[in-house]
């Protein structure tokens, strides 16, 4: 470009050639007055302001203050030449900041660009967008930004550049992305044919995901299907490998995306998923051909690690992933024992046994003394960990001998895991004691305030401990070597405070024994007064008032050391030493004294401070993946937190009715004849109903429906296929098998367009996990080629009672992104298997059985035939359809229906159900009364027969 500017090119040539400073500054204040005057008289072309915009933008990169051409750069955005535009951007971005009144005036130019149809423009607005990223921009652009990235017109690289854009403005400006409202949208990118542009849309969708679980909960399918697309099927371009490692920067972006959502239980995910992590380390047994490929094979394996780590910490594969971790923290490279370490840290927070991990405990200690800073603190991070009752002597004591020459960055969090880990995994009080006063005495100034206040705490609530810490610290203290120097560096201070109050509060239990006198426990603490701080001295009073209290023998020096502190400059001191005067001067009989130095009270069961203290100095870092370095204990709130956010989603998001609680277990082994054992049929056709069954409720979500749709479902859900949904793209059918308590369930997505549908996912989502398990076959691919029909096959499990059906959510480009959510007819019944019975069986059955709470009884209005009778047909049809078996000649009137069958659940069991259905011609009425061996289940089973038996329901 400057060879196209000549004028630029020797301004450039004049400034080099200046010798000193003050001929290149004579140069350019008469090259900014000459554009001064320039822009003044005006009529210039855009070539000539372009050269005086590249002047101005030299000369302020090289450190000159710049106070002219912010509004020409501001018209060479409007240019429709491309050298013109960009020098006009260049500009900008480099002289106005964020929150410059000059912006304003070029929001319309970038979004004009932004819907041009030349990419050139749209990117030069993207990089401006970017760079610049102020609230207002943002707030004006970043849907037309998203409607760039979206657009099927766009060119790879402008969606690129549009996904980092949106990536920044989130950053900067979270509450201007609705990151809910697009999650589909962008999610639905993640298909895309270029790995670049999946690459840039994964960053961020795993920048909003962290934020927006629930919004971006399909990610996790999409996630899997394109790591096993990559890893396992090997399918990408030659160019996106990089020294034989496929996109390696995408592989961890998805395999780090999958960690911030709990375990799947979707068999199907969980199989690709360990299939893919089973190749990775496979692979990474390979010898690497150079750096390059080892770093790439690295960063990839890591990130597998973790994700193995973060499914299951019992599988096969974190046995491999610990040997190979094993290798790395003895590896000679820093990176690499950082990462080993920082991995198997993961690996001990989140494992039920630490075995694998405890036979490298030598090589991880030596990493305390490791040349780089980092990996010395992520050993530290690890130890702190691997701790259990086992080794907590052995580390803690390698701690307190390391702290000793630690670097002062790592003491203060080093005394904090040190002082949680030996309260944690105490075995015995005296060690906790010597423990804990070593690590007082050690450390120094690095003693927080929070580790005397917790060892105070669980001395005073542990009477056991009382006698043993009082003796402790008096002979902590006792050494010659221990005074002002010691004081003033090595942390008798704390120390000094916790033998004043343990002393002032459980002197008295050892005042009797040899060396423990209470003029020597006096001595013992007066005699380094005088070396402490005031707020110390503070304390050493109101120890020697609790002493006045229980040592009359010493009384006569304590007052004399109040009456000598009453005359200090110190008005806290002063304050105190003149009220503890007061009260030790009092008469013997006076008995306010003694109601004032009570001994003090355990205190109230709370969180410990020094956990509290550890987790606001590590904070929340960016990365929000469910576990933390800390053991178990710091992943316990954490997991769950998440587990309950995303149920809570799924509730919401697929709740067609208000679900009930599982059924009691049932006999497993019996046959079906024995399980009907306790029915019994009594009331007889004149008895009043009981226990109307409720209607459904309405679906929480807004379901897809058509004028077809709820006759299509209830058609369904009493007959093996059919069609679910259809409309001018798609139609939906279904056809369905049942055994006992598995079922099979095919459905067909038939694309009824010219074009294929793209980006296509397929979610099923149940209420009730633990009552019904539905899972895809296998990942529903992502592409439905043009009029034809995909099949996708669900396998299902009745655990136990369930009253609200699975949804299933559908979404696909065609022209547009179009989703729709459907309710699957996967009911109760479903799971039923019809039984025969004679007649005398089912009468005793019914009897004993008896009325509620295991009967549910209902009357609704039916329809009658053309001939005005009961439409007995019908109703055989749909008790049949819900797979019971119809028992002709039980009941003496030919238009009541009796029927039987056996409802099976793999946890809860097996459950008998009786029927009996009687219409009335003359009231157009009908009762219908079930009764079951499980309470659970008759008012389910009867809503779901009187849905389809009522007056208003179509076959």
């Amino acid at each position: 470009m400057a060879t196209n500017m000549r004028g630029l090119t020797q301004f450039i040539a004049d400034i080099r050639g200046a010798r000193v400073r003050e001929l290149e500054e004579k140069r350019i204040n008469k090259e900014m007055a000459n554009i001064r005057k320039k822009f003044k008289d005006g009529n210039l072309d855009g070539y000539q302001k372009k050269k005086y915009v590249a002047k101005i933008i030299y000369t302020y990169i090289l450190g000159y203050k710049v106070d002219v051409g912010h509004m020409e750069a501001i018209n060479l955005i409007s240019s429709h030449k491309y050298s013109e535009k960009q020098i006009g951007y260049l500009a900008v971005t480099l002289l106005m900041h964020e929150n410059s009144d000059f912006l304003r005036l070029v929001v319309n130019s970038i979004r004009k660009d932004l819907d041009d149809n030349n990419e050139f423009s749209n990117c030069l607005a993207l990089h401006a967008i970017a760079n610049v990223g102020s609230q207002e921009m943002a707030e004006a652009l970043a849907e037309d930004v998203h409607r760039l990235l979206i657009s099927p017109t766009s060119q790879t690289f402008v969606k690129k550049k549009a996904a980092l854009t949106l990536l920044r403005l989130y950053r900067k400006h979270p509450e201007v992305i609705p990151a809910a409202e697009w999650a589909m949208r962008l999610i639905s990118l993640m298909d895309e044919h270029d790995l670049g542009v999946v690459l840039c849309v994964t960053s961020l969708v795993l920048a909003l995901a962290q934020d927006h679980l629930e919004a971006f909960q399909v990610s996790y399918q999409k996630a899997a299907h394109r790591l096993y697309k990559l890893v396992v099927d090997r399918e990408y371009p030659a160019e996106y490998t990089y020294y034989k490692v496929p996109s390696p920067w995408l592989q961890v972006k998805l395999l780090r995306l999958l960690q911030y959502y709990p375990p799947t239980e979707d068999t199907t995910i969980l199989a690709a998923l360990q299939k893919v992590l089973e190749t990775i380390m496979q692979t990474a047994g390979t010898t690497p051909r150079n750096v390059q490929h080892n770093n790439a094979q690295n960063a990839v394996l890591f990130e597998a690690i973790g994700l193995a780590i973060h499914l299951d910490t019992n599988s096969p594969l974190v046995g491999v992933a610990a040997q190979q971790l094993a290798v790395f923290i003895s590896s000679k490279e820093t990176n690499v024992r950082y990462l080993g370490l920082d991995t198997m840290a993961h690996l001990a927070a989140r494992a039920d046994s630490l075995d694998a991990i405890k036979q490298h405990q030598d090589t991880i200690i030596g990493s305390l003394r490791d040349k780089d800073i980092s990996v010395r603190r992520r050993a530290l991070d690890l130890l702190y960990s691997m701790c259990d009752t086992d080794n907590a002597e052995l580390i803690v004591g390698e701690l307190l001998r390391y702290l000793q020459v630690a670097d002062y960055g790592l003491r203060e969090e080093m005394v904090l895991k040190i002082a949680i880990a030996t309260e944690r995994y105490a075995t015995s009080y005296k060690w906790y004691v010597d423990t804990i006063l070593q690590l007082i005495s050690t450390a120094g100034d690095h003693v927080s305030d929070e580790v005397w206040y917790r060892v105070i705490q669980i001395v005073t609530n542990t009477e056991d401990l009382q006698e043993y810490a009082a003796k402790a610290v008096i002979e902590h203290l006792r050494p010659p070597h221990c005074h002002e120097s010691l004081i003033k560096v090595a942390g008798e201070y704390p120390l000094l405070i916790c033998a004043a109050y343990i002393l002032g509060e459980y002197g008295h239990v050892i005042a009797n024994d040899p060396g423990y006198s209470p003029m020597e426990q006096f001595h013992l603490l007066h005699t380094k007064s005088p070396f402490c701080a005031a707020p110390t001295r503070a304390i050493l009073l109101s120890t020697y008032i609790k002493w006045v209290n229980v040592f009359p023998e010493i009384k006569a020096q304590l007052v004399s050391v109040f009456d000598r502190y009453r005359h200090v400059l110190d008005s806290e001191l002063q304050q105190r030493a003149c009220e503890f005067y007061a009260l030790s001067t009092r008469p013997e009989d006076d008995d306010l004294l003694q109601n004032v130095c009570e001994e003090m009270p355990p205190f109230p069961e709370r969180e410990s401070t020094l956990l509290m203290r550890l987790n606001k100095k590590h904070g929340d870092t960016n990365d929000k993946r469910i576990w933390n370095i800390g053991g178990k204990d710091a992943n316990i709130e954490r997991r769950p937190t998440r587990r309950d956010t995303l149920a809570r989603s799924a509730t919401l998001m697929n709740a067609a009715a208000t679900a009930i609680p599982p059924s009691p277990s049932a006999d497993a082994n019996g046959d079906i004849m024995s399980s009907l054992a306790g029915l019994d049929l009594t009331s007889p056709s004149s008895a009043p109903p009981s226990n109307p069954a409720p209607e459904p409720e309405k679906p929480a979500v807004q379901l897809t429906h058509t004028a077809n749709t709820d006759k299509w479902y209830d058609k369904l859900c009493y007959s093996n296929d059919g069609i679910l949904h259809e409309d001018v793209q798609v139609q939906v059918g279904v056809k369905s098998e049942y055994h006992s308590q598995l079922g099979r369930v095919a459905i067909y997505i038939g694309n009824k367009l010219s074009v294929a549908l793209t980006s296509f996912t397929a979610t099923v989502s149940v209420s009730d996990t633990s009552a019904l398990s539905v899972t895809f076959q296998k990942i529903p691919a992502s592409t439905v080629p043009a009029r034809t029909q995909a099949q996708h096959v669900l396998q299902v499990e009745c655990r136990g009672p369930f009253k609200t059906p699975p949804v299933m959510t559908v979404s696909f480009m065609a022209g547009s992104h179009q989703s729709m959510t459907l309710r699957l007819p996967i009911i109760m019944a479903k799971f039923v298997e019809p039984v025969t019975l004679p007649a005398a069986d089912f009468f005793e059955r019914w009897k004993l059985i008896g009325g509620p709470p295991r009967e549910a009884q209902n009357v609704f209005p039916i329809t009658l035939d053309a001939a005005g009778q009961v439409d007995t047909p019908r109703h055989r049809k749909i008790i049949a359809g819900h797979r019971f078996h119809v028992l002709d000649g039980l009941d003496p009137n030919p238009v009541n229906i009796v029927a039987a069958g056996v409802l099976h659940m793999s946890q809860a069991g097996k459950v008998g159900c009786l029927l009996r259905l009687e219409p009335n011609k003359e009231a157009k009425l009908c009762r219908l009364t079930i009764r079951s061996t499980s309470e659970d289940v008759s008012g389910e089973v009867l809503a779901l027969l009187q849905r389809h038996l009522k007056a208003d329901a179509t076959l």
